[in-house]
């Protein structure tokens, strides 16, 4: 046997047929506080320092990226003794 029951209701109206609270009035507060904190943060924030802290792993990326071609050219024009092109010169 088989039974199916179908139930139409609200969100609202099934938190409050098993027992659970209210929360919407505690999430609007702490979204209401989280979006305070985000303008303080956003009007103390200084875009130098902001760009600084954003840009220098960039930068420092590109010059280790840099290096590390510089360094295979030169093996690469001068290769170590012992080597199959060091013999052949």
């Amino acid at each position: 046997m088989k039974v199916n029951i179908e139930i139409d209701m609200t969100p609202e109206e099934a938190r409050r047929v098993m027992g659970l609270p209210d929360l919407a009035p505690l999430q609007a507060s702490v979204l209401a506080e989280v979006e305070k904190r985000m303008h303080a943060a956003l009007d103390a924030a200084d875009p130098e320092a902001m760009m600084k802290a954003w840009m220098t792993p960039g930068i420092q990326g590109w010059e280790a990226f840099n290096r590390l071609f510089r360094e295979a050219a030169r093996r690469s024009a001068d290769p170590a003794p012992g080597t199959d092109t060091a013999r052949a010169r």
